[in-house]
Parts: C-alpha cells; sequence; structure tokens
C-alpha cells in the first residue's frame, strides 16, 4: 500500500529495510514518516530483506561486523540507513563498554553478571542510539528540524545530534524536570520548550503539532518518525551478543518506560538467531519499572493483557510514562520467554544506585538504580535463575540525576590539614 510521504529533494536509501509493517494487522506500507496503520491504527516497525544464513551474497556476517567501525554503524546492515552512514556527520554513538560485574554477582549471589553500561555514549545515555537512526530518516524525508517529546535523556540526545548534522532543534520536555538534564538539553543550541504537564501531556502535543503548519517539515524522532527511530535499541542487542563472543544472555532485565526498548532488543536477539550468527538456544527477557510509574508489572502480577495507564510519580522520571505505548509488546515476550516484569520503591532505586557504584564504580542514573534495584528483587523473590548468564542494562550517567543521592553526599570527615587530625577522623570512623 502506497502512502503520503514529506517531499524530498533526494532518492530514499534505507539500506535493506523495505517496507513499514503493522505489528497487528501485518499490512505493509511504503517507507514514509508515519507511525499507525491505517487499517487497523496498530504502531508500525520497519520490515527488511535479508538473504538466508549459507546463501551466497549473504547480507550480513560476524566478518563483516567486525571490520566495521566501532560504534552503532558496524551494523548498518541490519538497520534502516544508508551504506555510507559511517561518513555523515553524526554522533556515531554505540559500542559501549559491556562490564563484567563479578563484585555486584557476588553481592547478590549470582554466579555471572554483565552490565550493558550506555552511559558512555556521547550525551550520556542509550538515546544517542535511536535519535541516530531517527536523524538518517529525517535527511530522506527532507526535513529541517529534529524535535522530539522527552523525559530528558532525549531531548539532550536529539538537540546534539541536530547540531552536528547542521539542523534546527526544537524539544519539548515536562517543566519539572531535572536541572541537569535541562541544561544538557539546552547548551547544545535549538529550542526547549517546557509544557506544564506529564510526559504523556507533552506526547500528546507534540502530535497535535505534527498536524499544524508550525510542525510541517519537522521529524519528531519518537512520534512520526518512531518506526526509524526505535530500530535503533537493537543495536543494544547486537552489541551484547558479539560482546559475549556471539552468544546471547540467558537471562536480561531491561528498564521499561514507553517499553519499545525492551521489544526491541527481544527483536534483535530474534534477528541473530534467524540470520545464523548465533546460536538458538532460550533467553528470559525480565521487565523494569519504578514502583510510582508501573503499569506494565502491575498487569503482568494481575494477569492482565491490558495495561491501564497510571500518573506517574517517581524519582526515576526518565521512565515516567503512565500510558506506554508498547507496554502490551512487554506483556507477551515477558510472558513468552518466561521472564517477568517487576518494579521497586524510590527507597529501592536510590539503595540500588549506591550498591553498583559501591560494587563496581558505574554511577547509573535513576533508570539504572531501577533495574539493579529490580534485578536484586528477582533474585530475592526466585524469579531470577542465579545460575544463569545475566546481563543487567544501565541506561544512563548518574550525573544527570544528582538530587536522588544527594542528601547522603557529604565529607567522611571535615578535619585541620594535620596528620593528628586525620588520625583522630580515622579512629572515630573504624
Amino acid at each position: 500500500m502506497a502512502l503520503a510521504t514529506a517531499e524530498t529533494t533526494t532518492t530514499l536509501d534505507f539500506g535493506p529495510a523495505v517496507a513499514l509493517s503493522c505489528r497487528e494487522c501485518g499490512t505493509r506500507f511504503d517507507l514514509g514518516p508515519i507511525f499507525a496503520c491505517a487499517e487497523c491504527f496498530g504502531p508500525l516497525e520497519v520490515a527488511y530483506t535479508w538473504s538466508s544464513p549459507g546463501e551466497t551474497g549473504a547480507a550480513v556476517t560476524r566478518e563483516q561486523i567486525a571490520s566495521g567501525p566501532s560504534n552503532i554503524w558496524r551494523y548498518r546492515g541490519l538497520l534502516p540507513v544508508p551504506a555510507d552512514v559511517a561518513s555523515r556527520p553524526n554522533l556515531a554513538p554505540g559500542w559501549t563498554k559491556l562490564v563484567k560485574a563479578d563484585n555486584l554477582a557476588r553481592e547478590l549471589g549470582l554466579r555471572s553478571l554483565h552490565v550493558k553500561d550506555d552511559s558512555g555514549n556521547p550525551t550520556h545515555s542509550f538515546k544517542d542510539r535511536v535519535v541516530a537512526i531517527a536523524l538518517e530518516a529525517a535527511r530522506n524525508f527532507g526535513f529541517h528540524t529534529l524535535s522530539c517529546s522527552s523525559t530528558g535523556n532525549l531531548a539532550g540526545a536529539v538537540t546534539a545530534a541536530a547540531a552536528r548534522a547542521g539542523l534546527d532543534a526544537c524539544v519539548f520536555i515536562p517543566s519539572d524536570l531535572e536541572e541537569a538534564k535541562i541544561v544538557m538539553a539546552s547548551v547544545y543550541g535549538g529550542r526547549l520548550v517546557g509544557i506544564e504537564g506529564t510526559y504523556d501531556d507533552v506526547n500528546r502535543f507534540c502530535s497535535e503539532l505534527i498536524g499544524d503548519p508550525l510542525g510541517d517539515k519537522w521529524g519528531f524522532v519518537n512520534v512520526n518518525l518512531r518506526p526509524y527511530y526505535a530500530e535503533g535499541s537493537r543495536t543494544l542487542a547486537f552489541e551484547i551478543a558479539e560482546q559475549l563472543g556471539w552468544r546471547l544472555p540467558e537471562q536480561i532485565v531491561i528498564p521499561v518506560a514507553s517499553g519499545s526498548q525492551l521489544t526491541k532488543i527481544d527483536k534483535g536477539f530474534r534477528e541473530l538467531i534467524k540470520l545464523g550468527l548465533v546460536e538458538d538456544r532460550p533467553y528470559k527477557v525480565f521487565g523494569a519499572q519504578a514502583e510510582g510509574c508501573s503499569p506494565v508489572s502491575a498487569a503482568f502480577k494481575a494477569g492482565h493483557d491490558i495495561v491501564r495507564p497510571v500518573k506517574p510519580d517517581t524519582i526515576a522520571k526518565s521512565l515516567a510514562i503512565g500510558n506506554p505505548a508498547d507496554g502490551p509488546y512487554v506483556l507477551d515476550i515477558a510472558r513468552r520467554s518466561g521472564g517477568a516484569v517487576e518494579d521497586v520503591t524510590d527507597a529501592e532505586v536510590v539503595d540500588a544506585i549506591r550498591l553498583l557504584a559501591r560494587t563496581e564504580g558505574i554511577f547509573a542514573e535513576t533508570a539504572g538504580g531501577v533495574t539493579v534495584g529490580v534485578l536484586r528483587k528477582l533474585v530475592s523473590n526466585g524469579l531470577l535463575d542465579p545460575e544463569a548468564e545475566t546481563v543487567v542494562l544501565n541506561t544512563g550517567d548518574g550525573l544527570k540525576t544528582l538530587d536522588a543521592v544527594s542528601a547522603e553526599a557529604r565529607p567522611t570527615a571535615v578535619i585541620r590539614p594535620s596528620l593528628d587530625a586525620f588520625r583522630t577522623a580515622v579512629a572515630d570512623h573504624s
């Protein structure tokens, strides 16, 4: 089925991507800046064409990937981007560390644990991955302004990517966002607009702006470019598998905001199996939410298929999406894989941030505190196998959410500059 797309001055080049496909009814559409099925209003995702394993001219091999750059463009043959994407002005995110977390594993009673630490991306969150893919779609469609609705990290990723690419930027955030994220989103230039209300209010506003002349030739990375944007999370799956020696983890714990990241990591794992790049073996997927915004966790525990929207009330603002678009798909994946969706309190989030920092030297933002806190809870309640190889995600840098841990941040002691004073201080704290 054809569709109306923005006028462009260049030929569309999405590499191996061939269409948009509805996740609900399977109807296919031409590649364009749309995100909902015209037949059933289901969400659209990118469909690809690849050669099967063993065929002459197979699209992607381990060797081809290994010869690529140390960023997400090593997987360009699996992404909706042109072959020359690595030579274009972009932030080239990805290939972040997979940390073997032996200290944390011992603390929690796990045999094998890795932390995929995405705080090493250019704007210190995993959002650089998804924005990089959306940027290429925006270029394809001839858009001149990059935009988004954001709980913080995405706003900074969009303004930085636009600055690098030479595009305008206008991003929208809840007005009560953490100060560090506001600063980061504004420092790259462009326009930063605070909206009175929750993230869901911001997102609704952006959907209205798309249909208004004010938003003409604007690429909203997580609205009209969402099918492409979401594909960036698949690179987390690709990297984890490659960094584990081309195998899938037996268990993975992923934060849930909209739910898109979890669904795309699962999609990435299944694609690697289909392409013969990894062995086909079972893996369990666990979703992590903060108790103050846990509609997917609540639905999972109640055995429901419908996710009821909630009003967020949590320090984990980057996960504070009360009406998660991919919530039902998260439920499907958790149940199909034998995983679960769990939540933790704000106090448990703060404690988990400190635990990860103390054991592994990784300072996570509140979303990372949620995943580590849920990991600990899953072990204690017996839902997660302590003998299985496990990966947990940290999606952002703790410097962005300092308020969460600042209450107890003070010197161990304040002394005069003398050895006697230090001896006394050491004795007092021994």
